[in-house]
């Protein structure tokens, strides 16, 4: 279809250019899942069954495997096989199997949902959410959720067709339900939101009902007591209890706060009645804890840093990146030492090689790789970690030469993808500078860098790794060209930082 300027759109035409596209993405998306299940189908047979010199020999540990991906009465799919479905789909292994479990949820339990789906009456994401929520149900059950699903999707908002799953689910299995309910009680948690652009976080917790009165207590209190200082007289009361709840987690200096102000303040804010349990002490406990040192109480962690020595010089822009926190302007990273002990170790020197015989990398080249490249190196990875596995890209030979355990040329990667690697025929090359260039059993080509995965042309690939230093040099200017990461003007070239 050409492209039609939208300056030359009047309302009328606007109105009907949009639904021709909302059409045409249901369409799209429909494609998209019907050939993922065909993926599904050519993978569905045993990795034991395949054609071997000697079939009486157990396949290495590892190997491929089949794996339920969807709910009671669909097909089982080659586990490994999701690796090079991610990568032709562009996204990361975890999406590919999640929407290959939708699929076949749709397939084969929820046929009327999906066939309303097919037709373009029905958008694909929320038909997907259905197979999510489903999955559990036994496959004689299901289908009553997938009869009244049917007769909704096409017509009714996304916020009703949920409500109307849930309500069928516990229709169709309320002892599960209650099982399912009884469960939740017993579910508990603290986590973290990622951190946002000015470098803050949620905390999220589910606990008991009792401790979480304490816990506001407490954080009450504190909002009290720093209302009393003058660097906070003008502070919002949300942003004081947002600070009080920042004292919980130095309980050295909150202990010894509480201790400074026992009595409570004639203008403090009523609390539940559990402020006592949560705030006092007994006398002799009081006595003791006065005489104690707080700092004997302050946990132990190690906080990862990471700092150009341009920052730290005044050369350039003075940002770190915390891991597991994220990019922090030097003056946030100062708040996010405060009432701390710091103890610097020694720098590492990543230019320094460090190699092992070994087949197994040691502690400190585990340590250097992960510093110098943290990233997952398969197509399209998002994990950041340093609990994963750790890759030989050229295959380690126990008769080959010294040192092929190395800090420049290992790669962080994850299980299924290194399984994928050593069981599937994948092709790997690495470049000095870091790059990794990839070469799936199906012949696509993806090089994974600093900035991110991109496809590549096999004559490109080729020329990526040429002996031949123009061409290498070629080939790269054109990718960041295309790419984006460098940009041509009037008389000039900008290259993006790194």
């Amino acid at each position: 279809m050409a492209h039609i300027p939208v300056t030359d759109l009047d309302a009328g035409d606007t109105l009907a250019l949009l639904g021709d596209v909302v059409t045409r993405r249901r369409q799209a998306e429909v494609e998209d899942l019907l050939l993922v299940l065909h993926w599904c189908d050519l993978h569905a047979s045993d990795p034991r069954d395949d054609p071997r010199p000697d079939p009486t020999i157990p396949l290495p540990p590892g190997s491929d495997r089949l794996v339920d991906l969807g709910g009671e009465g669909t097909p089982r799919v080659r586990e490994l096989s999701l690796c090079e479905l991610g990568i032709a789909r562009g996204v990361h292994t975890l999406s590919a199997r999640a929407a290959a479990a939708d699929a076949l949820d749709l397939r084969h339990r929820l046929p009327q949902t999906w066939t309303v789906t097919r037709t373009g009456r029905a958008e694909p994401w929320l038909a997907r959410k259905v197979a999510v929520l489903t999955r559990d149900l036994p496959l004689a059950l299901v289908d009553l959720v997938d009869q009244a699903v049917a007769r909704a999707i096409g017509s009714q908002s996304p916020a009703r067709v949920i409500a109307l799953v849930e309500a069928k689910i516990i229709e169709a299995d309320p002892a599960t339900h209650a099982t399912r309910l009884e469960e939740a009680r017993h579910r508990r948690y603290v986590s973290l939101s990622r951190t946002d652009a000015v470098g803050l976080r949620h905390v999220i917790a589910r606990v008991n009902a009792g401790d979480a009165a304490y816990v506001d207590a407490v954080v009450t209190r504190v909002a009290d007591i720093l209302a009393t200082r003058p660097e906070h007289a003008d502070a919002p009361r949300d942003l004081l209890r947002s600070l009080a709840f920042g004292w919980l987690a130095r309980p050295a200096e909150l202990l010894q706060l509480l201790l400074e102000h026992t009595e409570q303040p004639e203008d403090a804010e009523p609390v539940e009645d559990h402020t006592p349990r949560a705030l006092a002490f007994p006398a002799d406990l009081l006595d003791a804890l006065k005489s104690a040192k707080p700092e004997t109480f302050r946990p132990t962690s190690i906080l990862y840093v990471h700092l150009h020595e341009a920052a730290l010089t005044g050369t350039a822009s003075g940002v770190a990146r915390v891991e597991g926190i994220g990019p922090v302007a030097l003056a946030q990273l100062t708040e996010l030492l405060a009432h701390t002990r710091v103890s610097i170790k020694p720098v590492i020197d990543l230019k320094d090689l460090v190699s092992s015989c070994a087949y197994e990398h040691p502690e400190a080249i585990k340590e250097r790789i992960h510093l110098r490249q943290p990233l997952d190196c398969f197509p399209h990875a998002t994990r950041v970690s340093r609990k994963v596995d750790v890759d030989h890209p050229v295959p380690y030979r126990p008769t080959g030469p010294p040192g092929q355990t190395s800090s420049h040329t290992g790669r962080p990667l994850s299980r299924t993808a290194h399984r994928a690697k050593t069981h599937l025929g994948y092709r790997v090359a690495t470049t000095g500078t870091g790059e990794t260039l990839w070469r799936t059993p199906q012949g696509l080509h993806r090089l994974v860098d600093a900035a991110g995965t991109h496809e590549l042309t096999e004559t490109d690939a080729r020329a990526w790794l040429s002996p031949d230093p123009l061409d290498r040099a070629l080939v790269r200017l054109q990718h960041q060209f295309h790419t984006g990461q460098l940009t041509l003007g009037a008389g000039r070239s900008d290259t993006s930082h790194r």
